[in-house]
């Protein structure tokens, strides 16, 4: 099949280290908004947890069968074990999803989220692009089917990918849109990354609907809600069919056993979850609103804890500006498909790194306009 990658080498955000290289700082000096992580995570608790199963698990192999963990994600669930399959983040489950997935023919919608193409063109899974219209109502949660550029083309022969909320627009699709369609499809894979983020997220999750729909697949991550992307946890809820082939497929010991052993843990904190869902209820609308003030740039409504703002013209040169001038990283969107230099996309920080980008946003605004007039002028 035709090779549907885009040219830009940077499919994703949170490319800290390699851009503090060759900023010439250091990594802490950075701002970086091109990863949506929890900016005050990981919780306080973590490292004392951490250092207790280091003393536990670095020795041994982790329990090939993930028993504990399992059990302890299902019951989170009320689930039984069987339906529950830790990973190495979620990107390593996209990938067994994509093996499973290359049987069929897969549908993405687009702009979206690079790494499901990727999965797919290891397994040489045939896939195609379903265009999402490029404005939406800021009211959410929404139809998913209102958001195609065109009719879905629905049969048992095809797959279909969704993001709830969506990457990298912030689009929070409702349950009753999303569970018309799982009937029409032969797989459906739901990525649910970002849901747990959002104030009454879990009310659109597919996750009740799982036992009812074999066809079915949702996929969790824990790094986005507790700030841990170096820790890689995630796991996929399933038919036990379907995720036995997985772990038949899948290398021994795919989770550390530091994971293991604090993937229970994280879940369990409640408290945590809340505070993450009223920061993004404040901050979200607040950085918003100020991105409303500025020239030349607008920001789209989003649900999620990132937005995705539209430039009159190209954004690269304040992209750049903000980097090189500012050490804040904003998410290049050029390696979404449907999307150009006229897009970016930004994480949400706390109350001091919102503030700093606003201001940086204003400044590098204004020395790229007083070039382009000296330009003019010269």
């Amino acid at each position: 099949m035709p090779d549907h990658s885009p040219s830009t080498p940077h499919r994703h955000g949170g490319n800290r280290q390699e851009r503090a290289e060759a900023l010439g700082c250091k990594p802490a000096e950075l701002l970086d908004l091109s990863a949506s992580l929890v900016p005050f995570g990981p919780p306080s608790w973590l490292p004392r947890a951490l250092r207790r199963a280091i003393a536990n698990e670095l020795t041994p192999y982790p329990d090939r069968r993930y028993a504990s963990l399992r059990a302890q994600i299902a019951s989170h669930h009320g689930l039984d074990p069987d339906w529950v399959l830790p990973g190495n983040g979620a990107a390593e489950l996209f990938t067994w999803a994509a093996r499973d997935s290359a049987a069929f023919h897969s549908l993405l919608p687009q702009p979206g989220f690079n790494d499901y193409c990727r999965a797919l063109d290891c397994w040489h899974g045939p896939w195609q692009a379903v265009p999402l219209q490029l404005q939406w109502a800021a009211a959410f949660p929404q139809a998913f089917t209102n958001a195609l550029a065109a009719p879905l083309l629905a049969d048992q022969g095809r797959a279909l990918w969704i993001t709830n909320p969506h990457n990298p627009s912030g689009q929070l699709w409702c349950r009753k849109s999303l569970e018309l369609l799982l009937p029409q499809f032969g797989l459906v894979i739901v990525d649910e990354a970002f849901l747990t983020l959002l104030p009454n997220g879990e009310q659109q999750s597919l996750v009740p609907l799982i036992d009812k729909y074999p066809n079915l697949v949702v996929v969790r991550s824990l790094t986005k809600l507790f700030s841990i992307a170096g820790l890689r946890l995630g796991y996929a809820i399933a038919h036990p069919d379907r995720l036995a082939r997985w772990a038949a497929w899948r290398d021994p010991w795919p989770v550390n056993g530091l994971a293991a052993a604090l993937g229970g843990t994280l879940l369990a904190d409640q408290n945590w979850a809340k505070r993450v869902q009223q920061w993004l209820a404040k901050e979200g609308p607040w950085l918003y609103q100020q991105l409303q003030q500025l020239d030349g740039i607008r920001p789209m409504p989003s649900a999620a804890n990132y937005l995705l703002i539209h430039g009159e013209h190209s954004l690269e040169p304040l992209r750049l500006a903000l980097e090189q001038q500012h050490h804040i990283l904003l998410r290049d969107c050029r390696s979404f498909i449907g999307l150009d230099d006229h897009y970016l996309r930004i994480a949400l920080s706390d109350r001091n790194g919102n503030r700093r980008l606003i201001k940086a946003l204003g400044a590098a605004a204004n020395c790229l306009e007083e070039k382009s007039v000296n330009a003019l002028s010269s």
